[in-house]
């Protein structure tokens, strides 16, 4: 199959790393146009329409032509131009996919979409998360994935005597709890206990892997997912506080095959607690950091993670 990846902008990288992965681990060539930076990440990207050439933009257009399946990220869809190529003027008897990241304007009013899709009788749906399930009916979860083997994703070895670092790296803030979290650490402060934190803002992506693989705990949110910055500090090997609900729960569960979960659980109701609790405790962050590793590694790998993407692939309808 050639897979055609489109979207306004990669959300959080996770549209790279599906087609590293799928060039990398199937038989299948995937490539992926983008037309906009958002944030300061500066994500890998792979046909990125401001930063190419003439003969580059035409090769959109050809990818297009000999694409088996259009799969679009976020908000874009078939009237979405890319480097002056409408997909709906290739689209013929190719597969559509729909995939939403929990972007605001999504969560704000799933049923635009579900009626749009309706309307087009678009049932090839992906979201990135368990709780989207409940806001596009018929849709699928698939997975994101991080690239386990590469260096930045790596654990770093242990270093005793270190003061505890802590990092939190939060897109969007109202949407982290980050207000809640920054709380929180007010009040262990002023217990002088042995930290430092560091909030990751206005950094390359590599720069935000390096410095979360430098850290003892990373704070996700509590908002009862999980992001893709859970994935990436979880393959680091780091002690990763997180709050998910039961949804949540029970879907990760069903879907890796493993008998628990590799978070360090918490709420807005003990998150003053469970931070006191790892910044003191050595034992209990390695033994969340080495669980972390060996989950990632067992059962959220690239290869595994990418096959439900091809299952899903060959099972659409055009």
């Amino acid at each position: 199959m050639n897979i055609l990846m489109l979207a306004i902008n990669d959300p959080a990288g996770t549209a790279i790393a599906f087609t590293n992965a799928i060039n990398r681990y199937t038989e299948h060539t995937c490539r992926l146009v983008t037309k906009e930076l958002r944030y300061t990440c500066m994500f890998e990207k792979d046909l990125h329409e401001e930063w190419l050439d003439a003969a580059e933009k035409q090769e959109v257009g050809v990818l297009m032509e000999e694409a088996d399946i259009f799969h679009f990220h976020m908000t874009c869809d078939e009237d979405t131009p890319f480097c002056g190529f409408l997909p709906r003027d290739f689209m013929g008897r190719t597969i559509i996919v729909h995939h939403h990241h929990g972007h605001p304007d999504f969560r704000g009013d799933p049923v635009k979409f579900e009626r749009k899709y309706d309307e087009r009788a678009r049932i090839n749906r992906l979201v990135s998360t368990p709780d989207l399930l409940k806001l596009l009916p018929g849709s699928r979860w698939q997975p994101n994935i991080v690239p386990i083997h590469d260096v930045l994703y790596l654990p770093r070895p242990d270093i005793k005597d270190e003061t505890v670092q802590i990092a939190h790296a939060p897109t969007r803030k109202e949407l982290k709890n980050t207000a809640e979290l920054l709380h929180v650490l007010e009040k262990l402060k002023a217990e002088d206990l042995p930290f430092g934190f560091t909030m990751i803002e206005n950094k390359t992506h590599a720069e935000c892997l390096r410095i979360k693989r430098r850290s003892q705990i990373v704070f996700d949110h509590l908002q009862g997912y999980f992001g893709i910055s859970s994935l990436e500090s979880l393959s680091q090997g780091r002690c990763v506080v997180a709050g998910l609900d039961d949804w949540n729960r029970r879907n990760i569960l069903e879907i890796t095959g493993a008998e628990r979960l590799p978070w360090f659980l918490s709420s807005l109701d003990t998150l003053e607690d469970d931070l006191r609790e790892l910044i003191l405790n050595h034992e209990t962050r390695m033994a969340y950091g080495h669980y972390a590793r060996t989950f990632m590694e067992t059962y959220w790998n690239e290869q595994r993670m990418i096959s439900h993407l091809i299952d899903f692939y060959e099972s659409c309808a055009c």
